[in-house]
């Protein structure tokens, strides 16, 4: 599908081998323009995998969206033939649940992250990017408001007073970024800054440094 396309594309254009592997012919033979190999095969069939070498894989990515019986075996296949790392694609939280039951390593739910940027972006207009690291934690990319810039961090008490940790800091008139960034380091308006937090305190830290009044 759209997201498992997406993956491919991308991979490739990093740089890294890619073998698509579908039931349905005509997806094998669209990929087969933007991927290492394209291969059709059903992933729930442990001989078929086990044919194409699958163990020898570095990382797999299970995209299956239709059918969550087929995401849940193809899982749990690959985790027994030995790949390090699979991430797979979560329908909603159920699947979610078993799929971490049966040890998958990364778990992504696209429409729900979306929905929980849009929303992040909605809140303010300061909100780069969103990204929900577990049910409590986040990390949050945003560029610093009107309200923040010429104070420093100590000043802004972002760790004392709403519980969240600058990462990152990028200044808006240069491209290095700033790794773990001092107290006295002074923020200017549209800094780039990487935040870690629970939800509940960058929610609070929201609310009060990044929507401009």
């Amino acid at each position: 599908g759209r997201f498992g396309r997406s993956v491919t594309q991308t991979l490739t254009n990093l740089g890294h081998e890619v073998v698509v592997v579908d039931h349905d012919e005509r997806k094998v033979d669209q990929a087969l323009s933007i991927a290492t190999e394209a291969v059709q095969l059903d992933s729930t069939d442990e001989e078929a995998l086990k044919k194409i070498g699958v163990s020898n894989f570095d990382e797999a990515i299970v995209a299956i969206g239709d059918n969550i019986q087929a995401s849940i075996l193809t899982t749990l296949l690959l985790k027994e033939l030995g790949i390090p790392k699979v991430t797979v694609k979560a329908n909603n939280d159920h699947h979610s649940k078993v799929l971490e039951k049966i040890g998958a390593d990364t778990i992504v739910q696209p429409e729900r992250d979306m929905g929980v940027r849009v929303a992040h972006h909605v809140v303010s207009n300061n909100v780069v990017d969103f990204i929900e690291l577990s049910s409590e934690y986040s990390l949050m990319e945003v560029r610093a408001s009107r309200r923040m810039a010429g104070k420093t961090l100590q000043q802004l008490k972002i760790r004392a007073k709403y519980g969240c940790t600058v990462l990152a800091i990028k200044p808006v008139a240069e491209k290095a970024m700033n790794i773990s960034p001092q107290a006295d380091d002074i923020i200017q308006h549209n800094d780039t800054l990487v935040i870690i937090g629970t939800n509940r305190n960058i929610s609070k830290l929201e609310q009060s440094l990044l929507i401009e009044k």
